[in-house]
């Protein structure tokens, strides 16, 4: 006699994860592994301590690798205002889901350097709307608005190698226009955006010392300021050399 087949019984269907509750859990995480000795240290380094825990970003790296890549999670984090919550959204969220409304929302949001250079470097630098806030940013009054469209051009010369040299030499005249501007983070942050620029190939290198020693004669005084910054790191011996060389090649 034949045996009846049993049927193999149905797989438990998974509810998915409820993104709330996976940013309340990471942020216990991060409590446990707050020092007070680092939030103390954050006053040194202009980073505002009220909405802070103290820790390291290599740990809140650690803490990132161990969670993956969660986009929702991220959004969840960034919106518990918690400033070490957000550089962990950073490094959470998944590049190829990261909208212009996202990234002029979380902009929006910037209130100190560390997040507003952070989600530039290791998260807007990879969209391709990354260029346009560039521009648009550059517009913006806030500190760490502005600062961000600098911090962004500069992250993108760092890390966009099919970017063509025009997508920069567009960017110039906002370089020169933010210059002007005497608030410390919009200065150091035009600086970086230029010298990385610079740092880029031997043709941009050219230009962006010909700017350099525009805005070093410029009668603004943060202008001057750039110029002279930018100048001292693009003629080092060392990155002259290295533009010579790959000049040869």
């Amino acid at each position: 006699m034949a045996t009846r087949a049993v049927p193999k019984a149905a797989a438990p269907v998974r509810s998915n994860p409820d993104p709330a509750r996976q940013a309340r859990d990471a942020v216990a995480t991060l409590k446990r592994l707050s020092s007070r000795k680092v939030l103390d240290g954050y006053a040194r380094y202009g980073i505002p301590s009220d909405r802070a825990m103290g820790i390291p970003v290599g740990t809140i790296q650690g803490v990132a690798k161990k969670l993956g890549r969660n986009h929702g999670l991220a959004l969840a984090l960034w919106k518990t205002g918690w400033y070490e919550a957000r550089l962990l959204a950073v490094f959470v969220a998944e590049p190829e889901r990261v909208t212009p409304a996202l990234m002029n929302g979380w902009c929006r949001d910037f209130d100190n350097w560390g997040i507003t250079d952070t989600a530039c470097f290791k998260l807007f630098d990879q969209s391709p709307h990354a260029m346009t806030k560039v521009a648009q940013w550059s517009k913006l009054r806030g500190e760490f608005q502005k600062r961000a469209a600098f911090a962004l051009l500069a992250s993108a010369a760092a890390h966009a190698k099919t970017l063509p040299d025009a997508a920069f030499v567009r960017c110039f005249p906002l370089i020169e226009a933010g210059a002007t501007d005497d608030r410390n983070f919009v200065m150091k942050g035009v600086s970086w955006a230029l010298r990385a620029v610079g740092h880029r190939n031997p043709p941009l290198h050219a230009r962006a010392v010909v700017l350099a020693r525009t805005l070093a004669e410029s009668e603004s005084r943060p202008a001057r300021w750039v110029g002279k910054d930018t100048l001292r790191d693009l003629l080092r011996p060392l990155v002259v050399r290295r533009m010579k060389d790959r000049q040869a090649t």
